[in-house]
Order: C-alpha cells, then structure tokens, then sequence
C-alpha cells in the first residue's frame, strides 16, 4: 500500500512538473507569436456546430480531420490569410443513423460534394487576442461570404511533439439554407452555430 501511494505521489509529481512546464512555454499575446507559414494540425482541430432540433434541444455535431494553412504576420496581423478544407464526411453527431443521412443527398451530399472550404479574404483585429476574419465559405458547391470572430487562445513548443504550435477559437452563425442545405428547415432550424478549435503547427 505504501509503495502504491509513493508511487502515485511521484505520478502526480511529474504530472504537475509536465502541465508547469508547458504552461511556461506558452505565450498568450498574439504579437509574441512567430510569423511564418503554419499547417492544420488535425488531431486537436475541430469544427463544430449546433442547431435547434425541433424547439427542444439544442443539438451538436462536429467535423474533423480538417487539412490547410495559415499564413501568420504578428507584426500586421491584417495581412494573414487562412485556407482550409472541411471532408463533409467527416461529420459525426450521437446518431450513427443521422451521420449516413447527413451525407447523403438530402443533407450535405458528400459524394457529390466532399469538401467544405474556407479561404480568408480580410483580416481585422478588434482588440489585444481578438479579430474578425472575413472570407469564403464553400458548403454543398455554394459559396458565400461569411465572417468569424476569432479569439487567439496561445502559443508555443508543444511538450509531447516538439513543434511550434498556435492555437485559436473561432465563431459564427451561418444560414444553412444559403448553401442549398434545406432539409426540414424550419423544424430544425436554418441558422448553425459554429464553434471551431483550431490548432496550427509552424512548418518554416
């Protein structure tokens, strides 16, 4: 018993030593970050989404296995550009029989269309960690001009893969119907919440 509990103390230890030295190597002010050239790091990227189902829940999806780049000037954050590519059939929701049909072709029609895109058209910051990105939106082989709010969440040397990595939290609220995406509107509803996570890794 003793050697468990001694042995769980030096576990806890280490975990506290791992999480300090970690949180010492991330920056939390935008203009601290490197410039440079940055890649989707896909594993801790997320894009998700929540409509009104019905006027009773609020429900949640999310995509994944997103791929793209970003182009990052600290200095003049307004000349940094974002592309991304979202695989539609990617979604995942609680339902296994709502996943097939939100890609067939009633919903998303993802072997008609495979891919969701975003591509940057103008970038303005809004305050110390914040911005409002403008750009593309391809859904469903529609595009529209949409815009997200995006919070800088930090920077740094990942512990585990050694790679500089940025990260931040993006918002927005789109009309899915806009994109030819109309299926039981309004009983679900047309506007989707966006709620994205995206982590990017330093390539240069």
């Amino acid at each position: 018993m003793k050697r468990s509990t001694y042995l769980l103390s030096l576990a806890g230890a280490a975990a506290i030593a791992f999480a300090h030295t970690a949180s010492a190597q991330t920056v939390t002010s935008p203009a601290q970050v490197q410039s440079g050239s940055y890649a989707v790091e896909p594993g801790h990227t997320q894009v998700g989404f929540e409509v009104l189902h019905f006027g009773f829940t609020n429900y949640d999806g999310v995509f994944s296995n997103v791929s793209g780049s970003l182009t990052l000037d600290s200095a003049s954050p307004a000349k940094s550009s974002l592309s991304v590519t979202i695989p539609v059939s990617s979604v995942q929701t609680t339902s296994a029989k709502l996943n097939d049909e939100l890609k067939g072709d009633q919903w998303f029609d993802s072997a008609k269309f495979p891919n969701a895109t975003f591509v940057s058209t103008k970038v303005k910051l809004v305050g110390k960690t914040d911005a409002v990105v403008t750009g593309d939106l391809t859904i469903h082989g529609v595009t529209k001009s949409e815009t997200l709010k995006v919070h800088f969440i930090g920077a740094g040397v990942n512990p585990l893969d050694k790679k500089y990595t940025t990260g931040f939290e993006a918002t927005g609220t789109i009309k899915r119907s806009d994109f030819g995406v109309k299926m039981y509107v309004p009983y679900v509803s047309d506007d989707v919440k966006l709620k994205i996570a995206g982590a990017f890794e330093k390539q240069d």
